[in-house]
């Protein structure tokens, strides 16, 4: 005679199998908690939208497109807001990611195994300090002394077209463009060096193992075993310090110089939205309130469109490297 199985025997009988009522009860939750945050989200989307509705009416599609700033007058144009938040968060990310991406591989594939934790804790304590912080030591200490540098840099580039431009101000000032996005990109590097971090420990040992088993060498076992692995990983990672960088408020606020110009020249200065938010909300009203939540809006849909596109570009490189495995 066949023995019957424990399960075999709920199938037969209709009974539930063991942990069927848990796992109902946890993959409800799971969707509820998904669902709560889009919800969220939304609510997020249409209270800051409802508000700044007046701003959009006001203006129109000038809202985006004109650099004419003046709430006195009434005229609200966030343009050179959005150029500035565009310009330092880019920088930052220019410089944050290869230091991020190249700090994450030394601690996971080359530093000695005692000096692991250290430089772990550090990068982590790095993360934690408060923008203000960072802010401040800009302003007192970084960018009077920076300031000799873009001199020197200004000068050096003087008659090279294209840089005498980029590479200048009116007049050079260590508060700027550049040194809003190095000091962003000083308190973006800890928080994409520790999720890029965790993203390399999750590489197969055996991929790495059988890599350099093959003849490969560090780098090129890196090359075509972490990195094509941690694709999507690194993405997120360098998402998160893009919003971080692109809603920074006071560190910027501090250093950018508060001048709402469309500039090509990074060691002038300019603003951007997060810094004439936190500068004037305190004081506006009417229509003028409502335009400084309309950048706030800007300022999402910004943020939200960045990541779609970087998701696309990284789900897309992914199908290409799973159609040539």
């Amino acid at each position: 005679m066949t023995s019957v199985t424990p399960v075999e025997t709920n199938t037969l009988t209709g009974s539930r199998p063991p942990g069927a009522i848990p796992d109902r009860v946890f993959r409800t939750v799971a969707l509820a908690a998904g669902i709560l945050v889009l919800v969220i989200l939304g609510l997020i989307a249409y209270s800051t939208t409802k508000q700044a509705w007046p701003a959009f009416t006001h203006e129109g599609l000038s809202f985006v497109t004109s650099d004419n700033w003046n709430p006195t007058a009434g005229n609200f144009g966030a343009l050179a807001f959005i150029y500035g938040t565009l310009v330092v968060s880019a920088i930052a990310i220019v410089i944050a990611v290869p230091v991020s991406v190249g700090v994450a591989l030394f601690i996971t594939e080359l530093a000695p195994k005692w000096s692991r934790k250290p430089i772990t804790y550090t990068v982590d304590l790095l993360a934690a300090i408060p923008s203000v912080v960072y802010g401040l030591w800009a302003l007192a200490v970084f960018a009077p002394w920076i300031r000799d540098v873009y001199d020197s840099v200004s000068s050096g580039v003087s008659g090279i077209p294209v840089l005498n431009t980029v590479f200048s101000g009116e007049p050079v000032s260590g508060v700027s463009f550049m040194t809003a996005g190095i000091i962003l990109a000083i308190m973006i590097t800890p928080i994409i060096t520790a999720i890029t971090r965790e993203v390399f420990l999750t590489v197969p040992r055996t991929q790495k193992e059988g890599a350099l088993a093959l003849g490969a060498t560090r780098w090129e076992m890196i090359r075509g075993a972490v990195l094509p692995h941690s694709r999507s990983g690194l993405v997120s990672a360098v998402m998160i310090g893009l919003g971080r960088a692109m809603g920074e408020t006071i560190a910027v606020a501090l250093v950018i110089g508060s001048s709402a110009k469309i500039s090509a020249q990074l060691f002038g200065t300019g603003d951007a939205m997060p810094s004439v938010i936190a500068n004037n909300f305190g004081e506006a009203s009417g229509t003028f309130r409502s335009a400084l939540i309309a950048m706030g809006v800007v300022l999402f849909v910004i943020t939200i469109v960045i990541g779609v596109l970087a998701r696309a570009v990284a789900g897309r490189a992914e199908q290409r490297m799973g159609g040539l495995a």
